[in-house]
């Protein structure tokens, strides 16, 4: 029975995206060049898909729990769980890659250029987790329990 994704999985793809993602920034800026100040945007836009993501599943939620009297449509509900499964991989990514340019950024604060990116870095690595934990809410609350054979 699939599952979905889960937050094994999403760790995992954090881990690893975070450990090229510093790799690759420590040979950058090996070079003597700074990690590129990050935009403000890209945390309003990560959490605008974690809003948008549970928006989505809310109504399947509303249906399986029985609070909800609207028909919900097969199709929809999957395609919801897609979505769902797309945006807890969509921010396990985005948080390794911004979590490896922190690390890197980090291991430098005597630069004043570093000292402004840190604090960047750190919003958008929280932005890209709650991307990835809106999509295994979402997932949960998609998810139907078998039914037992005796009821």
């Amino acid at each position: 029975m699939n599952r979905g994704v889960r937050a094994a999985v999403a760790l995992l793809v954090t881990l690893l995206v975070g450990a090229a993602s510093w790799l690759l920034w420590a040979l950058v800026t090996g070079g003597g060049t700074l990690v590129p100040r990050p935009s403000w945007l890209a945390a309003v836009l990560l959490l605008g898909m974690a809003a948008f993501v549970a928006g989505f599943a809310w109504p399947v939620r509303s249906y399986l729990a029985g609070r909800s009297t609207k028909r919900l449509y097969p199709l929809r509900a999957a395609r919801v769980v897609v979505l769902a499964q797309a945006a807890t991989l969509t921010g396990a990514a985005a948080a390794g890659w911004y979590a490896g340019q922190l690390a890197v950024v980090a291991s430098d604060l005597s630069l004043v250029a570093n000292q402004d990116r840190l604090w960047r870095l750190a919003v958008l690595v929280g932005a890209a987790v709650l991307l990835a934990a809106a999509g295994l809410l979402a997932q949960s609350w998609c998810r139907v329990d078998p039914r037992d054979d005796d009821d």
